[in-house]
């Protein structure tokens, strides 16, 4: 559906300039989730730090994109 996300409570238009970004932040999310995998797979790698790695990546991914979305804030 066009337009669809203007049917989404708390968003507002993106330049093309911020949808580029958003587009960037997403395929280098998907590399790092990449390597996150291959992280998992390798054998003798703390996998412990590679969970932490994969939690605290996911939260500045998820931050980077807000950054640029700036979702308002919306009263129950």
């Amino acid at each position: 559906m066009e337009n669809q996300h203007k049917k989404i409570t708390g968003y507002r238009d993106l330049t093309e300039a911020e949808i580029a970004l958003m587009n960037e932040a997403i395929e280098l999310e998907a590399k790092f989730n990449g390597l996150i995998d291959r992280l998992k797979w390798t054998d003798g790698i703390d996998q412990r730090q590679v969970a932490i790695a994969q939690t605290e990546g996911e939260s500045a991914f998820m931050r980077a994109v807000r950054s640029i979305a700036q979702p308002t804030r919306i009263s129950a």
